[in-house]
């Protein structure tokens, strides 16, 4: 049976580097391709983004198997780690993993997640 889980990123992204370019890494390391059909083929997922000054701050929230988790958690880190992505318009992006990790749903997130389990 799916639950839903949280994962967290601090990044800094290089000066020009579009915001959404994380999110689609994570796709593609999720999906195999950013731009896809749904649902998605492992997990269904979110991944919100805020910007503080030069720092975004990811929220991915996404919806598994307990026994698909770790692999999920372990591709989000390393498409972030990897620091680049080619969006669909062919430009690059790119930044720097400050921290990436497990967390708690928030009590707001939870309706998203009882989205993401259906």
């Amino acid at each position: 049976m799916r639950q839903a889980y949280a994962h967290r990123a601090v990044l800094v992204l290089e000066s020009g580097a579009d915001e959404r370019a994380p999110g689609g890494a994570i796709t593609a390391a999720l999906c195999g391709d950013a731009a896809h059909e749904p649902p998605c083929p492992l997990a269904a997922h979110h991944t919100a983004v805020e910007r503080h000054d030069d720092e975004l701050r990811l929220r991915i929230l996404f919806a598994a198997a307990p026994d698909r988790v770790d692999e999920i958690r372990r591709r989000i880190d390393t498409a972030l780690a990897a620091g680049r992505f080619i969006g669909p318009d062919g430009v690059l992006s790119r930044w720097q993993a400050v921290e990436s990790g497990c967390d708690r749903l928030a009590p707001q997130e939870r309706p998203h997640a009882r989205r993401l389990l259906r």
